[in-house]
């Protein structure tokens, strides 16, 4: 009876153990989980204040000028109206980008086309 008792006390102990590993996993585990959840932030000099500079009553920002923008404003200023060809020379886009403008231009009906493949304002 006495060796029983000595493996039963055996067995607990290393259950105990076995018990603190488990719990000391599941903590680490906890953390990896929290840190791979967070983006990872990477370290930057420190921040300079900037400073805003007042403007002046009534002054505007100045507004972006698009790329449908500069379409646009070639197509006002012909009065016979302008092909993709000319629109690519007088932008610099290529071709594909003036006919997506052309396109968009059209479904808005900002512009129409007079003989086909020429543009004018609408």
């Amino acid at each position: 009876m006495g060796e029983l008792k000595k493996d039963i006390q055996f067995v607990i102990r290393n259950l105990k153990a076995l018990t603190k590993k488990a719990e000391v996993m599941e903590r680490k585990l906890d953390r990896l989980e929290k840190a791979a959840g967070k983006k990872a932030k990477p370290r930057t000099k420190a921040k300079t204040v900037k400073r805003a500079i007042p403007r002046k009553a009534g002054a505007k920002k100045a507004k972006k000028v698009t790329a449908t923008d500069k379409v646009m404003a070639i197509i006002n200023k012909s009065k016979k109206g302008v092909n993709t060809a000319t629109l690519k020379k007088k932008t610099g886009f290529d071709e594909i980008k003036v006919r997506n403008i052309v396109f968009r231009l059209k479904k808005q009906k900002r512009i129409t086309s007079k003989p086909k493949g020429v543009y004018i304002k609408k």
